[in-house]
């Protein structure tokens, strides 16, 4: 079966010998390309081509002159704004509803409305309504319904509408007297121009031919009208018998009117062709649960033709545009062309976030004394990108690394520089009247590194000649100031539309395209995506900020209208295809449940087609998540024999009690962290959590009594020492375990950020609350502070594991030695015995207690002689400011009932056998890393999403 196009360039070969003395006008270029390499594929004989143009293209001919692009024009709109409104907005905030006056503007002048009567002022409707002869009685109720509609608001609404509506009529005037002046114009200004003198254009001397068209607008229909009364223009109409005389079919609404007009209507066939009545479709239909995985469908779909298939006839219609890029790594080798008739949003590209965090550093840059410092969130992101890294890979990768390690919320300018040139160029404090020039330096000089990426120059050209063009324009506007604020949300509004148009060879290759561009186009093998509600046909009312019953009363275009235009194109589609395949989305989309398009549910009922459905599924394991179990491998047990010790007494690694206690608690979370060492990701916080708080505490502790022995050359703290700690020197030694967590030199400076200094004020109270605590037990003997201890355990085969554990403080009062760690969390200090401590089976295991004790070992084997008692002790911060703060242990001995722990040798002996014999199962090469069976230990987990859980 022919095409639309190819049939109508045979009966135009049939009636008009002298191509030459044509004009052929086509709805878009597109349709207009295909029609010329039919009509070349039909001609014989060397012959001159017609002319083929877009009724677009006739207008802009007509009145000798193109529209300015909208940026111009709306900055000339807020131009005269702000000549006639007495407080006018800011540009930024004016520009987004600039930009939908300009719109309704332009259809006020395409459908010829009379601006003044449409802005009319409420206070004269008597007077509007006498003026209305030339409407119709159903467009005058509509008018008063919504008057009637208006007057029951609110007094506050009622004022902020008619204020604003007032504006609009002498706004609409100024700005045609303000484009008469600059020579400025719009398309809807330039069709309306043409049609109001019609009676004054010449007979042309080419005869005019129009082919496809369905909805025009009032200026359009004006034009067309008229060539064919008078000057006998002749029309091809692409349409059906089943849309059209069928009334409950909105495909047909433009066409019904037509018909019925005195001169469209003799312009169409006496019988309307049945395309989609005379003959069956194979038509399917497939259920996706993700949008993404439609690609996948297609590439499928294609995957089954042969390599000889004749491609040009397959069309894919893609009424999203996100999906481009998922259906183009979705194709099957077998397509070696493909034509995309369709713009790629450049907001969508990599190159458009790097820009935009570009601009984002500039938002958060900090002064300090002079030096420039850049925040980490956007800088972070622009590290990411690969751009900066192709630059620099070492660099990058050792700052984020420094970034992490010394959490750095701000990096200075001078650091960032020595990543080389580009990094110069970066990162630089920019004046907001350079932000212009600063930009495109940044993409030049992107470019130059992108030479054998033709896709990522192509984003950047657009980029590049997009800020181009705003520049010019704002320069154009001397009175209107640029601050940063401003320049960034208008790069962001500017390019949200701006879009990468895709060079090929259109009349070659596989198909994709957009809704729309599919015009008059025919193909023997349809594939469309999206076919949701809301996504073909589109969701959502027209932009405007005139209210719908006066559209609808004046003629404008309303939802109606859309949706009538999407249907035939959707219908039109179906007139010669064989091959329909239609994909929709089941999975909710922002909110919105994945309901099927109409267009699928009126071909079941209405046309009675025969649709085969099917539902594609994504594999996805509905069983229980299997429990993963590591056994011993040689790799894992030589990995192990590193905790061992060697002939010297040493040994490359040793267990610590948080090691143990990881071990305890899940027997795969140790193998993952210590065998396979898969380590937790690190970021950068800017809030200061119970860890890092713990960490700072510690160092702050460490240089508060380590510099009391330095300044008093003695290590025996006095009741009377107390006073001068808390007022002199627990601010130095918080300033000091600040600098030590950070990794800052000695004598940096800090540069607290807010919450940081607010987090040193807090840790001078916890500090100065533990001298108060430590006072009350003076005098006391410090022995250590935060020094590591080493020691070993036998196993049954003879080899000996290495133990080690750093402890935050030992010191002896009278005749006992506490050994104390500092708690940033809120650990229990009670246990019901040291069976509980080793047993993986409880949900609640007290890992405070284990190491505590654990340090009792380590401390008696290192001082074997010592006979004095260890007392284990946990200063929790968060308990110290309790009024009745105990610091030691509790055995559970009863019912609410606690004995407090005296001395680390009463458990000693069941505490090294309970720990043994754990050791001995680690190392047990029949006892796998398996899983704990209490799922609730995972929940903070590290590697949860590794096992499923």
């Amino acid at each position: 079966m022919e095409s639309f196009l190819k049939e109508t360039a045979s009966a135009i070969l049939r009636d008009y010998k002298d191509l030459h003395n044509l004009v052929l006008v086509l709805p878009n270029r597109r349709a207009g390309l295909f029609f010329t390499q039919h009509l070349g594929q039909l001609i014989d004989k060397p012959t001159w081509m017609p002319q083929v143009k877009t009724i677009e293209d006739l207008f802009f001919q007509l009145a000798g002159k193109r529209p300015a692009d909208d940026l111009t024009l709306i900055f000339e709109l807020y131009r005269v704004y702000q000549n006639i409104h007495p407080q006018p907005e800011s540009f930024d905030r004016f520009y987004f509803w600039g930009e939908m006056i300009l719109k309704d503007f332009n259809d006020l002048d395409q459908f010829m409305v009379d601006a003044g009567k449409l802005y009319h002022q409420l206070s004269e409707l008597k007077e509007l309504e006498s003026d209305l002869g030339y409407l119709s009685p159903a467009q005058i109720e509509l008018i008063r319904q919504f008057w009637r509609s208006f007057e029951r608001q609110d007094r506050k609404h009622q004022e902020k509408f008619l204020k604003f509506w007032q504006l609009l009529g002498p706004l609409y005037q100024s700005f045609q007297s303000a484009l008469e002046l600059s020579g400025l114009t719009y398309s809807g200004r330039i069709y309306r121009q043409v049609a109001e003198d019609l009676e004054k254009l010449e007979r042309p001397d080419k005869h005019f031919v129009f082919i496809g068209f369905n909805a025009f607008t009032r200026t359009e229909e004006k034009l067309v009208k008229h060539f064919v009364s008078s000057f006998g223009a002749r029309i091809f109409w692409d349409v059906d018998h089943y849309y059209v005389e069928d009334e409950r079919q909105e495909a047909g609404l433009f066409f019904r009117d037509y018909r019925n007009d005195r001169i469209f209507g003799p312009t169409f066939p006496k019988e309307l062709p049945k395309f989609i009545g005379g003959r069956k479709h194979m038509v399917k239909v497939y259920a996706t649960p993700l949008k993404t995985s439609q690609a996948n469908v297609v590439g499928a779909i294609l995957e089954q033709l042969g390599p000889e298939e004749n491609w040009e006839q397959t069309v894919v219609i893609l009424p999203d545009e996100g999906l481009l890029f998922p259906l183009l790594h979705a194709l099957p080798p077998q397509v070696q062309k493909v034509n995309v008739t369709m713009g790629y949003p450049v907001k969508n590209s990599p190159v458009y976030a790097f820009l935009e965090s570009v601009l984002e550093l500039q938002r958060y840059i900090r002064l300090v004394e002079g030096e420039v410092f850049f925040y980490h969130n956007p800088l972070r992101n622009l590290l990411a990108a690969p751009y900066l890294k192709e630059q620099n890979q070492v660099f990058v990768e050792d700052l984020f690394q420094q970034m992490v390690e010394q959490n750095l919320i701000y990096i200075p300018q001078r650091v960032l520089h020595e990543g080389g040139p580009f990094f110069r160029l970066l990162f630089q404090q920019v004046a907001s009247k350079d932000l212009f020039s600063y930009l495109s330096q940044v993409i030049q000089s992107l470019a130059e590194g992108m030479k054998d990426d033709s896709l990522q120059r192509s984003y950047l050209y657009q980029s590049f000649r997009q800020l181009n063009r705003l520049k010019e324009v704002f320069e154009g506007q001397g009175a209107l100031d640029l601050d940063r604020e401003l320049f960034i949300r208008l790069f962001r509004q500017v390019f949200q539309e701006v879009k990468l148009p895709f060079e090929g060879e259109p009349l070659e290759g596989l198909q994709v395209m957009g809704v729309l561009e599919s015009r008059n186009l025919d193909f023997k093998r349809l594939i469309i995506c999206n076919m949701n509600e809301g996504s073909f046909p589109p969701s959502g009312g027209i932009n405007s900020m005139i209210p719908f019953n006066l559209r609808r009363a004046f003629g404008l275009p309303v939802q109606e209208q859309n949706d009538a235009i999407y249907a035939y194109t959707f219908y039109r589609l179906l007139h010669r295809a064989q091959e329909v395949h239609m994909l929709y989305c089941t999975n909710a989309d922002q909110g919105k449940a994945g309901e099927k398009s109409r267009y699928i549910l009126q071909m079941e009922t209405e046309m009675q087609a025969d649709i085969q459905e099917q539902t594609v599924f994504i594999p996805v394991g509905v069983n229980k998540t299997k429990e993963i179990s590591i056994e011993k491998t040689p790799d894992t047990l030589r990995a192990l024999e590193k905790f061992l010790l060697g002939a010297d007494g040493k040994s490359e690694r040793a267990f610590s009690p948080s090691v143990l206690n990881a071990y305890l608690e899940c027997r795969l979370r140790f193998y993952f962290q210590e065998i396979a060492g898969i380590k937790e990701k690190e970021e950068i916080s800017e809030e200061v959590d119970a860890s890092v708080f713990g960490n700072i505490a510690h160092y702050s502790m460490e240089f508060l009594y380590g510099g009391f022995i330095e300044r008093k050359k003695r290590d025996t703290l006095e009741p009377g020492d107390f006073e001068d700690l808390k007022k002199n020197w627990v601010f130095p030694a918080v300033e000091k375990g600040i600098r030590k967590f950070y990794r800052l030199d000695e004598h940096a400076d800090t540069k607290l950020s807010g919450q940081l200094a607010i987090v040193r004020d807090v840790m001078q109270k916890y500090l100065e609350r533990i001298l108060d605590l430590d006072e009350v037990d003076a005098p006391f003997t410090l022995l250590t502070m935060e020094k590591k201890y080493q020691a070993s355990v036998a196993l049954e085969d003879g080899r000996f594991v290495a133990l080690k554990g750093f402890i935050d403080r030992v010191d002896r009062k009278g005749e006992i030695i506490r050994l104390i760690d500092y708690k940033s969390g809120n650990d229990e200090k009670s246990f019901s015995g040291i069976e509980s401590l080793f047993d993986r089976g409880a949900e609640k295991r007290n890992k405070a207690a284990f190491q505590t004790l654990f340090y009792g070992l380590l401390y008696q084997s290192t001082n074997s002689e010592n006979t004095s008692p260890l007392k284990p002790a946990l200063f929790n911060f968060r308990q110290i400011f309790e009024e009745n703060f105990n610091p030691y242990l509790q055995l559970k001995i009863g019912r609410a009932q606690y004995e407090e722990v005296q001395d680390y040798s009463g458990f000693s002996q069941e505490y090294e056998i309970g720990l043994r014999e754990t050791l001995e199962e680690l190392f047990d090469p029949s006892v796998p890393f398996s899983q704990t069976e209490i799922v609730k230990k995972c929940e903070y987990c590290p590697y949860k999403v590794i096992c499923g859980r």
